[in-house]
């Protein structure tokens, strides 16, 4: 593959892309790139990509990445003349992130942390592309108690027989083959550990309390907080996440991995009550048993962030529990009966 591009736009692979970071960075990517997205709908919606489904440069394959993957042998995909141009960029999202359904996804989520994983980088090494690996906050292990910031060179403590670590073994695990992968083969491939995200089209009534806190106080019901009154966390806006991806991407070296969310620290508790507030809602906050996926975790570190890429965030929590809202207003009417079963 020449250094330089040789193509009006390049071709790009971005696995979980109907999800709800994978749209929002396949809609940044239609702008200046053709898009391949691929995801089997196991956590994603249709409804997060129906409107680039319109655009030429945009195809969706629904697939499995744990299944073998040759994407010369697609017919919907000839216009992007893989055989010719190849691919040049991979982002790999796929992952079932369900906080509810934790339990349903458990096998497919070690399936794409190493099979799925795998196939995928078959690909980058295949067609010399450069490769994206979304890696998580998880992987440093709990929330610190002595609520230090983690900075990327922590290695991380946690159970690695524990009821989830499909998912938080898996990923560290996945950040290994990313690296071995690296060395051995000589990739191009950039890892960030992105921190918890919100914004518009987090899946609704999944435990992901966001979407449904806004969704309940819209409907005059309760919002629920699984956890203690002091649950905390930090919230990072979707777009910001999708902005520090790309400048990852566009640096000319590989900076190892770099923390990508937010080091502002907040209850949960208060995010609800100004939920409430903003929709002029008469509800109020219960509380319940953690869910097995939802657990406080640390803060990051954005030195290497800020250092590095030039990246801090930009949208506020404010801001975007506002964007959110307008946003599910919006759309309540196609969200609630896809997600709420009778209506409910």
């Amino acid at each position: 593959m020449a250094a330089d591009p040789i193509f009006e736009k390049k071709n790009v692979l971005v696995t979980g892309g109907a999800g709800f970071i994978g749209s929002f960075l396949c809609e940044r990517l239609l702008k200046d790139a053709r898009v391949i997205c691929v995801d089997n709908f196991s956590t994603s919606a249709p409804a997060n990509i129906e409107l680039l489904l319109k655009n030429p440069d945009f195809e969706l394959l629904k697939m499995d990445i744990a299944q073998p993957l040759d994407l010369e042998n697609y017919a919907e995909l000839e216009r992007f003349k893989i055989k010719f141009q190849g691919i040049q960029e991979i982002y790999h999202l796929a992952c079932p992130t369900s906080a509810k359904d934790f339990d349903k996804f458990r096998y497919a989520t070690l399936l794409a942390n190493s099979v799925g994983l795998r196939n995928v980088l078959d690909l980058t090494v295949k067609y010399k592309a450069r490769f994206f690996h979304a890696s998580t906050s998880v992987i440093y292990g709990p929330r610190p108690t002595d609520g230090h910031l983690f900075k990327e060179a922590e290695f991380g403590v946690m159970d690695h027989l524990s009821p989830r670590a499909c998912y938080d073994e898996g990923k560290r695990w996945a950040e290994t083959m990313v690296q071995t992968f690296k060395n051995i083969f000589g990739i191009d491939a950039r890892i960030a550990r992105i921190f918890r995200t919100f914004g518009p089209r987090m899946p609704l009534n999944d435990g992901q309390m966001i979407p449904d806190f806004i969704l309940d106080a819209l409907d005059g019901k309760d919002l629920t907080i699984f956890g203690g009154q002091e649950f905390r966390t930090s919230l990072v806006y979707v777009t910001d996440v999708v902005d520090g991806i790309l400048r990852l991407m566009a640096l000319g070296r590989d900076p190892g991995p770099v923390n990508i969310g937010s080091d502002y620290d907040v209850r949960l508790s208060d995010v609800a009550k100004r939920i409430i507030e903003l929709t002029g809602s008469k509800s109020q906050i219960k509380y319940e048993q953690p869910l097995l996926f939802m657990s406080q975790l640390g803060l990051p570190d954005l030195t290497k962030a800020k250092d590095e890429l030039g990246w801090f965030p930009l949208v506020s929590l404010e801001q975007g529990l506002k964007k959110s809202i307008e946003y599910t207003v919006a759309h309540r009417g196609l969200l609630q009966p896809s997600f709420r079963p009778n209506g409910s």
